[in-house]
């Protein structure tokens, strides 16, 4: 009865180990992953969501001021006419 236990308890402990050895590997896998993609993401010329923002800005500023400037020249071109 006691070599059964034993046997158990052995086999528990392998379990343990087996398991820890398999989070550790998750954990590994993960950070290579992570790693090989943000080397991939910086290899291409991909911009943040800050960036993006930032420049979508400035287009839709120029647009305006665009849009105005147009207005403003067709006035003046309708007052001479």
């Amino acid at each position: 009865m006691q070599t059964r236990n034993k046997i158990m308890e052995d086999v528990s402990q392998l379990m343990t180990n087996a398991m820890g050895v398999a989070q550790g590997a998750k954990a590994e896998a993960e950070t290579a992953m992570k790693s090989m993609m943000d080397r991939w993401l910086a290899d291409r010329d991909f911009v943040t969501r800050d960036e993006f923002e930032a420049v979508r800005a400035m287009a839709q500023k120029a647009r305006e001021e665009n849009e105005a400037l147009k207005a403003r020249l067709e006035a003046l071109e309708g007052g001479k006419g």
